[in-house]
Parts: C-alpha cells; sequence; structure tokens
C-alpha cells in the first residue's frame, strides 16, 4: 500500500498537507544517502520504472533516473526520436505495451495537460507526473519547498514571490497549491498578458510591479521565459522584460535579510536574472538540483508500497 493518500502523484493541487510533509521527511532520509560514499540503498529492489519523456528534458530526466538506480530499481527510458510513435502508434498503445512487460510504476512528461492523469485510467502502474503542458510540475515544486525548508526550517509565515511567466509555467501552479497548503504566503509577480484570466482564483497576492512584490520577501524563485512558447508577442522584447522584471542586485534591497534566491532552471542569464545573483551567497539554485534526487528518491519510495523495513539500510 501506499503510504500517501493516493497511489500516483499527477499535481500539488488537493494533495493533503500531510502527503507533502511525509515527502519532506522522507527526503530528509534519502538526503542523507547522497552525502554517503557509496550513494545507493537497495528499497527499490525488484520494481521497474519506465521513464516516459514526450518532452525535452536535462534536469528532470536525468534527476529522476539517478533517483530510481540510487534505490536500486530496474529502469527503462523512452525517447521519442526512436520509438514506435513516430509510426503513428497512440499514447495508450505505448504504455499499454510498455505494461505488458511487467513494470511497475511511470514517470511521464508529456506537452499536453491531462496526460498523467489519463494514463491511469487504463494502467495499474503509479504515475508520477514529471511534468504537463502548462498544468503542473509537482516534483519541482516539491524540490522547491524542500530546498526552502532546509534552510528556514519551516514553509508556515515565509513569503515567497514567484516571478515570471504565470500564464504558462507549470511550475508555479504547483508551488501555488503546494505553498498555500503549507502555509506560505504566496505572491505572484509578470507582465499582465502573462497574468492568466481570473488569476485572483489562486488566492495569491498579484503584482505587475516587482518592486512592490519583492517589498518583504523571505524567498525569490524566478522563473524561466518560455521563450519557445512565446510565438504571441505577449511582451515587447528580452530587453523590455529584463528592464522591468528581471532579477539584478539593485532590486535586492527590498528583501528580508536573510532572503533567498530560486530558479528552477535553466537560466536565461541575463534575461530573467544576472549572473552575480544567480550564483550569489543567497542563492540555493545548486541546492535544488541536489535536493530533486532526494525529493524524487522519496516520491518514489513512498509510492512504491515498499514495506518499512525495506527502506534505507
Amino acid at each position: 500500500m501506499s503510504r500517501l493518500s493516493s497511489r500516483h502523484l499527477l499535481g500539488l493541487e488537493g494533495t493533503p498537507r500531510k502527503d507533502i510533509e511525509a515527502i519532506l521527511k522522507t527526503a530528509d532520509t534519502f538526503s542523507e544517502v547522497l552525502d554517503r560514499t557509496i550513494k545507493k540503498v537497495p528499497t527499490l529492489r525488484g520494481i521497474t520504472v519506465v521513464n516516459l519523456f514526450y518532452e525535452p528534458s536535462t534536469r528532470t530526466r536525468i534527476s529522476f533516473e539517478l533517483a530510481e538506480k540510487r534505490l536500486s530499481a530496474d529502469t527503462v527510458s523512452f525517447s521519442l526520436s526512436t520509438s514506435s510513435v513516430k509510426k503513428g502508434e497512440s499514447l495508450r498503445d505505448t504504455l499499454q505495451n510498455i505494461e505488458a512487460m511487467k513494470i511497475d510504476m511511470v514517470v511521464v512528461r508529456h506537452t499536453s495537460a491531462g496526460v498523467p492523469y489519463f494514463l491511469t485510467r487504463f494502467s495499474d502502474a503509479n504515475i508520477i507526473n514529471a511534468g504537463d503542458g502548462s498544468h503542473e510540475h509537482p516534483t519541482q515544486a516539491l524540490l522547491d519547498m524542500y530546498t526552502i525548508y532546509k534552510k528556514y526550517g519551516k514553509l508556515d509565515g515565509l513569503r515567497v514571490v514567484l516571478i515570471g511567466d504565470v500564464m504558462h509555467s507549470r511550475v508555479i501552479r504547483s508551488n501555488i497549491w503546494g505553498l498555500k497548503t503549507m502555509g506560505a504566503s504566496v505572491a505572484l509577480c509578470g507582465p499582465a498578458t502573462l497574468l492568466p484570466y481570473q488569476v485572483e482564483q489562486f488566492g495569491c497576492d498579484v503584482y505587475t510591479n516587482l518592486d512592490e512584490a519583492l517589498d518583504g520577501a523571505d524567498v525569490v524563485n524566478v522563473m524561466r521565459i518560455q521563450l519557445e512558447r512565446q510565438h504571441s508577442g505577449l511582451f515587447p522584447s528580452q530587453r523590455e522584460y529584463t528592464k522591468l522584471f528581471g532579477i539584478n542586485k539593485d532590486r535586492l534591497k527590498h528583501l528580508k535579510k536573510n532572503y533567498t534566491i530560486m530558479h528552477p532552471g535553466p537560466i536565461n542569464r541575463g534575461v530573467e536574472i544576472t549572473s552575480d545573483v544567480a550564483d550569489g551567497s543567497q542563492s540555493v539554485i545548486l541546492n535544488q538540483v541536489t535536493n530533486g534526487q532526494a525529493v524524487r528518491m522519496a516520491v518514489l519510495y513512498l509510492l512504491s508500497g515498499k514495506d518499512e523495513e525495506e527502506g534505507v539500510s
């Protein structure tokens, strides 16, 4: 049985606080594994995980693959460019053929929102959402929250500002749901053209003025401007975006003394954030990458249904 309330991780909207707390607590345990000389435990021995990535990825894909291998799972990585999808095979047929090979868990990334949920309708495997369209990216938000928790020892009561393309960002959506569930105060900031219709329904403070948004913030999570999705001229130029919404040293004066700078990557240096801030002493960007493995190990373990005694050793 899963130790979470669901046997899948499809998103953080509606995910109970106790589930998020369980993932963060378990991530602490696996974080210790990553500090060992031999970074491997037999936790998921006998479990087969398929990484079904229909969209390009570097950090998320490698992070999941390493997490699986460090848990001693058997892993298979699906490559779109060399698959039967190129011959016209449907998503459903692809998964059902893979599942016929007796697999246990599927990590899926897809350009279309809702695909992870769709897969649960005809699959017995545990489904983990590694990013679906502009919908959610739950493990990225979980690793963001874990990184914040490791620094401050809490999430409750912190003011977190999420900056960027709120309309298209699945990372922002998952962060909103997760952070609010854990008691953080969340603010959104971006150009009015990149704020979704009825953005106030998220229940967050919303700003189009960056300096106002940053005032009194503990954490600033800067999102990548998704240049590959900007075909509609939603802002005049990168130069103007940088001038109005780019994070540089001058803007840090608005933050609390013990502030934190985050970015899920990849970074467009000089566009949404300057290099001196990204590489500065208050930046935890590389910590996010490291923590991503511990969080994904925790999610895989908790969904696997493995017994407690089969955990870390």
